[in-house]
């Protein structure tokens, strides 16, 4: 990539990550539907020859896609984990029960997306089992970067001014809610598709069943995510008292009201996390959440949030657009009807159906904290946005030495093919759909955040 399309490229992006926003409040539309199409369209120009995401040479681009993919994701897990208003304390029982749709929908919904997915591959369209699991575990994590549409607005957007202190001062409305729901389940499914990814790699590498199944469960089901969560917690608290408690003044940054301390918290969660062979998404997400809960109401966070969630709209609207010049530009050759299967029955039946299932069995009911009713629950099911963690994951998985068992370069072709296919579906559909559909959700509080 040339000096010029980079600066071309980069501009472009900060100037729509300014300027959309305010454009398009009014408007069913998202400013990821609009980034897309302006890339689409950029890639149909000779500006940005060689941008797109080389088919033929998918080896040589991949390395840079996964690491840009992975800082965005990172961006936005840290961004989520500040902006929840809704406190989770792991020693209460009512703390958990409020907590009760995202838990139904990464217990429930998330393994069953990746099931349908890779069933629907393996057993309808002739891919390989090691294939068929990967593409379900690509696609399974909804998007904590493209859902911001339809999540939580930030830190401190649903407590009021008047509500108690207590446990959990959040307000319950029907499209906070769904917001919360969607939020806290973006924040942390892009942790738990990492087990999935290596299950299909397992089975890609083959070997002994019964000791795969072994490592799979004890290192990369248990083991890493319970790393992830340790270290993410040791360093959001420890943070949270350097911040806000710290015998000298110099070092309580909330005084100073210093916001790059996010920043500092992302990088070193996320690497401390890894060197330690842990989840580092999961780690990150909890590490926000940890910092969040030191002084839940301060000022501070909103600092922080604005931060992170200007770098995060930075980055996204570049990766949105190198995804829509390459889908221009060749990327979608590999594409035939069963990637567009795949794309349609995930977005339409798989998602909507498995995340119904999961909050409709026995559901905690409104008006508590964590209650949906029967229009919210159809409303968190729709949106599954898949999004920048799906192309993290391909990435990631394709550079493995265990790729090799996959199905050879084409397959692998065809497999990024039906990935950004189903995320321009996904964008074009929930992006058209989250305003109107959130406008119609929202009323006023019908009750305080702290029954359980």
């Amino acid at each position: 990539m040339a000096a010029e399309q980079i600066y071309l490229l980069s501009g472009t992006a900060l100037l729509l990550a300014v300027v959309l926003p305010a454009l398009l409040h009014r408007f069913a539309i998202s400013p990821a539907l609009v980034l897309l199409a302006v890339g689409a369209l950029l890639g149909l120009t000779p500006l940005v020859d060689g941008l797109g995401l080389d088919v033929a040479d998918l080896e040589g681009d991949r390395v840079v896609i996964e690491h840009v993919t992975e800082l965005t994701v990172l961006t936005a897990l840290m961004g989520v984990g500040l902006a929840i208003d809704r406190p989770l304390d792991l020693r209460r029982a009512a703390s958990w029960r409020r907590w009760s749709a995202t838990w139904r929908l990464l217990a429930v919904a998330m393994p069953l997306c990746v099931a349908g997915v890779a069933l629907l591959g393996w057993a309808a369209l002739g891919l390989g089992p090691a294939a068929a699991l990967l593409l379900g575990a690509a696609l399974s994590p909804t998007d904590p970067v493209l859902a911001s549409d339809v999540q939580v607005g930030g830190p401190g957007s649903s407590i009021a001014d008047d509500a108690p202190d207590g446990e959990d001062p959040t307000t319950v409305t029907e499209s906070g809610e769904v917001r919360f729901a969607l939020t806290s389940e973006a924040g942390l499914n892009d942790g738990l598709a990492f087990p999935f990814v290596h299950l299909a790699l397992l089975v890609a590498a083959g070997g002994p069943l019964l000791g795969g199944a072994v490592e799979w469960v004890g290192v990369y089901l248990v083991g890493e995510i319970v790393i992830g969560v340790v270290v993410g917690l040791v360093v959001g608290r420890g943070l949270g008292m350097l911040a806000f408690r710290a015998r000298a003044r110099s070092l309580r940054l909330a005084e100073q009201g210093e916001p790059l301390l996010a920043l500092a918290a992302l990088l070193a969660t996320y690497g401390a996390a890894e060197l330690l062979q842990g989840y580092g998404f999961i780690a990150v997400f909890v590490c926000g959440m940890a910092l969040r809960s030191a002084e839940h109401r301060h000022d501070y966070h909103r600092d922080m949030h604005q931060v992170i969630s200007r770098l995060e709209r930075l980055l996204t609207l570049l990766v949105l657009l190198v995804l829509g010049v390459s889908l221009s530009t060749g990327l979608l050759a590999a594409l035939d009807w069963r990637g567009v299967l795949v794309a349609v029955a995930l977005t339409f039946v798989v998602r909507p159906l498995a995340a119904w299932v999961s909050l409709a069995v026995a559901p905690r009911e409104e008006p508590h904290a964590g209650g949906l009713n029967r229009r919210s629950r159809h409303a968190v099911a729709f949106f599954g946005v898949r999004g920048v963690g799906s192309l993290f994951y391909l990435a990631w998985a394709t550079g493995e030495p265990e790729a090799a068992g996959l199905g050879g370069p084409d397959v692998i072709a065809w497999l990024w093919a039906t990935v950004a296919f189903t995320i321009a579906l996904s964008v074009v559909v929930h992006g058209v759909a989250s305003t109107p559909v959130m406008q119609r959700l929202a009323e006023e509080p019908t009750a305080a955040g702290h029954p359980a």
